[in-house]
């Protein structure tokens, strides 16, 4: 009788699995061996960055085309996820697109071969990619990524429809770390692009509807092909002072900078002088070095090297709008075509 119950619910199980598409199974197995790519983001808890002003907001954003959220009895959200698979109650969803304004799609013909540290937003709360590994070989990017959880047994680079109807073969399994997280390696298209993805709940036993971005602000400049990103040698940019059309993204959207911009150009190295909206801003950070400001007069006014043009230039400012301080990452691009020398 034992052997028949068992049998019995060995069944059961393969006939559920087999519900989920991919083939069904449970993808990826516990103390696999991670790869050497793999291994390299085994025990980072690093998170996604946050881009509000607000501290505590959520840095997720509800892909385009996903339906609204609703209360449910007792106050608990829901959101209907294409293919009609329904979200987790605790799931947060903000209402802005992943994909921020003046991101322009970065392809791998536009990286230098190498694996790179590179952030990853999330449309959704309960899919957080807490650390990635970029790889770039011959214009072809590939990424190993791990969650802050393991609540999923493996993904499918697409909708949650097309994962319900496609074979194991198309599937992504999870790979676990010696710390116990999930890893999944997977295609990158592009940067800077919203990419679908779904994931297989391994609890509820269905597929929910991700999107991911893979930021391309978060690589250094160096990762960038030759002639990507235009430089004061390139430009053949004389010493002296220039002004320049730049471009503020990031934060809540409501923070601006003055355009254009005055910048000095002094054997090749560029410094832009930046004037906030604001006076609520104490210092900036680019490249991981303080700037202070430059006057205490008027709106937060700091003096700031120019890594490049024609990229999203990341940068950080310090609001001290807030009850405390608070750091907010930026993106500043400079337009090399609206230079103009100041005679």
């Amino acid at each position: 009788m034992r052997i028949h119950k068992i049998c019995l619910s060995a069944a059961i199980l393969a006939a559920v699995l087999m519900a989920g598409g991919c083939g069904g199974k449970a993808a990826g197995t516990a103390g696999t061996t991670a790869s050497a790519e793999t291994a390299e983001v085994a025990g980072t808890t690093a998170g996604v960055p946050d881009h509000s002003e607000t501290p505590g907001a959520q840095s997720t954003s509800a892909a385009p085309g996903a339906q609204s959220t609703s209360a449910a009895p007792g106050g608990q959200n829901t959101s209907a996820a294409p293919g009609g698979q329904v979200a987790s109650e605790n799931e947060t969803v903000s209402p802005k697109n992943v994909v921020e304004a003046g991101m322009v799609p970065v392809y791998g013909t536009e990286i230098k071969d190498g694996v790179y540290p590179i952030k990853v937003d999330s449309s959704s709360s309960m899919f957080r990619i807490t650390s990635c590994q970029l790889m770039v070989k011959d214009g072809v990017m590939s990424a190993v990524m791990a969650t802050s959880g393991t609540g999923y047994l493996k993904l499918f680079m697409g909708t949650g429809e097309e994962a319900a109807q496609a074979s194991e073969a198309d599937c992504i399994p999870y790979v676990e770390t010696a710390d116990g997280a999930y890893t999944y390696a997977v295609p990158v298209e592009a940067l800077d692009m919203g990419i679908d993805c779904s994931a297989f709940s391994k609890k509820k036993e269905k597929w929910y509807d991700r999107e991911l971005v893979f930021r391309a602000d978060s690589l250094p400049a160096e990762a960038f092909a030759d002639g990507k990103i235009a430089t004061a040698e390139s430009l053949k940019l004389e010493d002296g002072v220039y002004t320049c059309e730049v471009r503020l993204d990031g934060g809540s959207g409501r923070a601006a900078v003055e355009s254009p911009a005055t910048l000095r150009v002094e054997n090749k190295n560029v410094t832009a002088t930046i004037v906030w909206g604001s006076a609520n801003y104490d210092y900036m950070k680019v490249d991981g070095e303080k700037y202070g400001l430059a006057t205490t007069e008027g709106n937060s006014t700091f003096e700031i090297p120019v890594t490049g043009f024609d990229w999203r230039m990341p940068v950080i400012a310090d609001t001290i709008a807030m009850s405390q301080p608070h750091e907010i990452e930026y993106t500043l691009t400079f337009d090399s075509a609206t230079l103009k020398p100041v005679d």
